[in-house]
């Protein structure tokens, strides 16, 4: 008898299924069939009693701007609506000026790479109801001054300013060229890496405004064939620093309005021992005196941060804080400057996510929160209460609650009561929060609670609806549990067919993603890909995911083990799961399979390669096969350069050993793909052919990192399900 060894920490209803349940199909995955609502482009307005979202009406197809009362959760009036524009159809998002008497309208958009657009946008007045477009042309991030009276944006990689009251456009910058220099808009790696856009910041009284500059002009160039409708292909030409090769040089900037110049900043340590010759500002904002300007520098190794308080009248820098650690430091957004010049910062120095308050001058004051558990949120200050509103994952690795805590560090409360994710959207005077929770077993819902004690106050929107119209399918439950591989006890969450019979065995497939800091068993509500697993229970197999060495929110040690060495220890924890999964008595051991998407198509492909005797089939879409063909802001934090560490980048470079492919493969990319590039599948593919293995594999024309856009994904996921039915199911199934 085979011996279990999977200990449940926790148990959710499993809704009973019948033989009159219905099945979920493909089609419906993706048509809105299980969509759930939510609230659209929440913002907090400046009174504490009241909020905006962002309204669709599917009967006129306009769009609108509406705004509620916290207490009563009733609509108060519409502030803005497509329904009275002549100029606009529809807009799709909005930003209010600091008083709100203005409103920037985004439409007609496009977008770039993974956060960036381009668009039309419009300044609404409020008061006045009047509309004015801001550029005729497509125009990027724009952003109202803080007196309201003016707009910033990027037009073809320079800044322009807009005067909202004499209607004239100023130009500041003038070198900007594509794939050359780049002013106020981050360059691709910036924006995937560093997750931000806008790389410019108005100072408090609207009179400066910093920016960085990129000059990406030594960058190489990657270029993808667009095959588009017409009869010759174009090529899309952009700048990718690859590991190892050169970066952008940045620099950072200060317009001055009232002199109209520019000026330059320069730091006393920008050359020493461990910036070397190159570093990254992730971040840059201004402090709560309009003169002084925060920016984070970050050596190449990203092991070294500084934080600068730089005055661009003087040209004074004041270097405040600095963060080491032996592998990375991660750049947050959660920096937040105090009425009196002390500041709040997040950091792992001492294991675990943590939040820390620090002088202006950068003396720690105190270390507000504690304890083996990571903070992963910061919601913001209160300044008359003195307290702090953070998420954090103290109610165990896989679960998110809301929390207060005064500034001393005292006074802890848990907002949050429900078992799963919690999420919270703060009032401006922090009177309330709407939260949103969610469970695997609990969809989206809202509610208003009182932000001292976390009360309920009321409930705003949830999705009963859907979960009463999934019980009438034969839908299985997630059962999380810990399995203990290789010294560690991982999470992980298994489905089972409904009608699961223990005396039966079943194929068990695989699925993980397995990145540095991700996480993927999460107590939460479906995706679609969640979905999509489900339909696959219901065919008869059991999905298992399980979360190895290197994933996040169980402290800094768990999660940088595997610097230097990328996929290495997630891999071998991955076969170690599938060897143990493989002696339960419901599992046939001789199909077993596994899946992944991009970090987790790489650790398929490995797993598939390096435990052939284990493993019969995997699938890996968008994979990396290489991280010398990666970025250089992602892969060096976690592998330094290939030239330091060659051994890291091959031994683990699954084109490097094709001669291993025993079982069945199959490899998914798409030719447009901005990120991991179609290279990394197309040298896989040479590999294997050379190597004399066969395996199935599909390139989706033009199709990004995402691959979707018309009936691309039921197509993918179509040819996903028929290849598991093939390789790993059985007549059973088909």
């Amino acid at each position: 008898m085979k011996t279990p060894f999977i200990y449940l920490f926790s148990c959710f209803f499993i809704l009973t299924a019948t033989s009159q349940k219905k099945t979920i199909t493909l089609d419906q995955i993706w048509d809105g069939s299980f969509r759930t609502q939510g609230l659209t482009a929440l913002h907090s307005m400046n009174n504490g009693q009241q909020y905006s979202v962002l309204n669709f009406n599917r009967s006129s197809r306009s769009t609108s701007i509406d705004i509620y009362d916290y207490k009563t959760l009733s609509k108060v009036k519409t502030i803005a609506s497509s329904q009275t524009m002549d100029a606009l159809l529809y807009f799709s998002d909005y930003t209010f000026s600091a008083d709100e008497r203005k409103v920037i309208l985004e439409t007609n958009t496009e977008s770039i790479f993974r956060y960036s657009v381009l668009g039309h946008y419009y300044v609404y007045d409020t008061t006045s109801e009047t509309l004015d477009m801001i550029s005729e042309h497509k125009i990027q991030e724009p952003a109202f001054s803080p007196d309201g009276t003016k707009v910033a944006y990027g037009r073809e990689n320079n800044i322009f300013i807009k005067d909202l009251i004499s209607g004239n456009t100023t130009q500041i910058t003038f070198d900007g060229e594509k794939n050359k220099i780049i002013n106020g808009i981050t360059d691709w790696v910036y924006e995937e890496e560093f997750a931000f856009v806008r790389a410019f910041e108005w100072n408090a009284t609207s009179n400066k405004i910093a920016f960085i500059r990129f000059d990406e002009t030594e960058v190489p160039e990657f270029s993808m064939d667009v095959y588009g409708t017409e009869l010759y292909q174009t090529q899309e030409v952009f700048k990718y620093p690859k590991a190892g090769e050169k970066n952008a040089e940045v620099s950072l900037h200060f317009y001055d309005l009232s002199a109209d110049t520019i000026s330059s900043v320069g730091l006393s340590k920008t050359y020493d021992d461990y910036y070397a010759e190159d570093f990254y500002i992730p971040r840059i904002k201004w402090t709560k005196d309009p003169d002084i300007l925060s920016a984070q520098y970050i050596n190449r190794h990203q092991n070294a941060l500084d934080l600068w308080l730089i005055n661009p009248t003087t040209n004074q820098a004041d270097l405040v804080l600095t963060e080491k650690d032996e592998a990375y430091v991660d750049v947050t957004d959660n920096l937040t400057f105090l009425e009196d010049h002390s500041f709040i910062w997040t950091s792992e120095k001492d294991g675990f996510n943590h939040i820390y308050h620090y002088t202006k001058e950068g003396e720690l004051k105190n270390q507000i929160t504690k304890g083996n558990w990571e903070v992963t949120a910061y919601y913001g200050f209160n300044e008359s209460a003195k307290t702090i509103y953070y998420q954090s994952v103290e109610n165990g690795s896989i679960n998110r609650d809301v929390y207060s805590i005064r500034l001393n560090g005292k006074n802890k409360k848990r907002l949050s009561s429900e078992e799963g994710t919690n999420g919270a959207d703060f009032s401006a005077n922090f009177t309330y929060f709407i939260k949103t929770h969610s469970s695997a077993t609990t969809p989206p819902k809202y509610t208003l609670n009182d932000s001292k004690t976390g009360r309920l106050v009321k409930n705003i929107k949830d999705n009963v609806s859907l979960l009463e119209k999934l019980s009438s399918y034969n839908y299985s439950s997630k059962e999380f549990s810990t399995i203990n591989i290789n010294g560690n006890d991982l999470n992980m969450w298994m489905l089972k067919p409904a009608n699961f019979d223990a005396t039966k065995t079943y194929p068990l497939l695989m699925f993980q993603y397995s990145g540095p800091g991700s996480q993927q068993v999460a107590n939460t509500w479906s995706s679609s890909r969640d979905y999509w697993h489900q339909y696959l229970a219901q065919q008869g197999y059991v999905i298992a995911c399980v979360d190895g060495r290197g994933t996040g929110f169980k402290g800094a040690d768990f999660k940088k083990v595997t610097y230097l060495n990328l996929v290495k220890y997630e891999t071998e924890d991955q076969i170690q799961a599938a060897k143990q999964l493989s002696d339960l008595s419901y599992i046939d051991e001789s199909r077993i399979g596994i899946w992944g998407w991009s970090y987790g198509g790489h650790m398929s492909t490995n797993c598939l390669l390096k435990a052939n005797d284990v493993f019969k089939m995997a699938i890996a879409v968008a994979p990396v096969t290489s991280w010398r063909f990666y970025d250089t802001i992602y892969t060096e934090r976690f592998m330094r350069t290939p030239q330091e560490n060659p051994g890291g980048y091959d031994d683990n470079s699954p084109f490097n050993y094709p001669e291993l492919l025993k079982g069945d493969y199959l490899l998914v990319h798409g030719s447009g793909d901005d990120n991991v590039h179609v290279q990394h599948t197309m040298r896989m593919v040479e590999a294997l052919i050379q190597a004399n293995k066969q395996f199935d594999w599909a390139i989706y024309p033009d199709k990004n990192h995402g691959i979707y856009g018309g009936n691309t994904t039921m197509h993918l996921y179509t040819k996903m399900t028929n290849f598991l039915h093939e390789k790993l199911g059985d007549k059973r199934m088909n």
